[in-house]
């Protein structure tokens, strides 16, 4: 009896025995640490989880945001050709618009000038006479029915696969036009407002005249910028280069244009009435 009583009352053990290396007691699977752990275990089981769940969100939203990024870059890229040009090349076409927006200020206060020169001159037709005159000079050469001479450029195209069309030649025109030229002389034809190219079977033609390469045009006006918007990227000398050919640009201080244009009086239109 006493052995039994002392079983009963005997205090449940809690922990294995000790190791026999002597190390630390270890809880059993029914203590209260076990379970203890047990939730830690789970608990951080749950945050591993959130943790991979975030990761992945954050992973999937920088993808989007990359791919967003991407789509952007590319559509700017095929938007703006200018995106892909050299620092040199876009300096270049910024003094081109520079001297652009001179021109049209010089050419404003020119007017305005003479604007006022005629309104203090009501009693002076001297110089109602004069300043007529000037405007009929500047007319006839702006039309080309007079030679004409000043700085401008050179410029040689070679050609020798025949691969430039008559759109090709009208854009040495435009480039030359756009940076200012006042004078144009493409081979042997003086050109003017109602100047057109056409493609023909033996070539190019401007106004009825078929060109043979090397072309030479003379242009008058202010050489660096005229030079300038030829070699802007994409431009004249890039579209001669891709056909196989060259553009030679020279500046020079006087060129001196002979060919003109015939006046022929106009069939429908007639000037307004002031």
């Amino acid at each position: 009896m006493a052995n039994r009583s002392r079983n009963q009352t005997r205090p449940a053990v809690t922990t294995d025995p000790a190791p026999d290396d002597g190390g630390s007691a270890r809880p059993t699977a029914d203590s209260p640490v076990a379970e203890t752990a047990r939730s830690g275990r789970g608990a951080l089981s749950v945050v591993g989880d959130l943790n991979r769940f975030s990761t992945l969100l954050i992973g999937a939203l920088l993808a989007m945001l990359g791919f967003a990024l991407a789509v952007q870059l590319r559509s700017n890229a095929q938007t703006d050709s200018l995106s892909g040009a050299r620092e040199e090349d876009l300096v270049r076409i910024l003094d081109d618009q520079n001297s652009r927006v001179d021109r049209l200020q010089a050419q404003i206060s020119d007017l305005q000038a003479a604007k006022l020169r005629l309104s203090d001159s009501d009693s002076n037709n001297a110089a109602a006479r004069q300043e007529a005159q000037r405007q009929s000079d500047a007319l006839a050469v702006l039309t080309g029915t007079v030679p004409a001479h000043g700085p401008g450029v050179q410029v040689s195209i070679t050609d020798p696969n025949h691969q430039l069309k008559a759109e090709d030649l009208l854009d040495v025109i435009e480039e030359l036009r756009g940076a200012g030229a006042e004078v144009i002389q493409f081979g042997s034809v003086r050109v003017g407002a109602s100047s057109a190219f056409a493609d023909v079977p033996s070539g190019v033609s401007l106004d009825g005249n078929v060109l043979r390469a090397p072309y030479l045009v003379l242009a008058i006006g202010d050489p660096k910028t005229m030079d300038t918007a030829l070699n802007i990227p994409t431009g004249v000398v890039s579209t001669v280069r891709n056909a196989g050919g060259q553009a030679a640009i020279n500046r020079m201080d006087l060129i001196s244009i002979n060919a003109l244009r015939g006046n022929p009086a106009p069939k429908f239109a007639t000037p307004s009435p002031k």
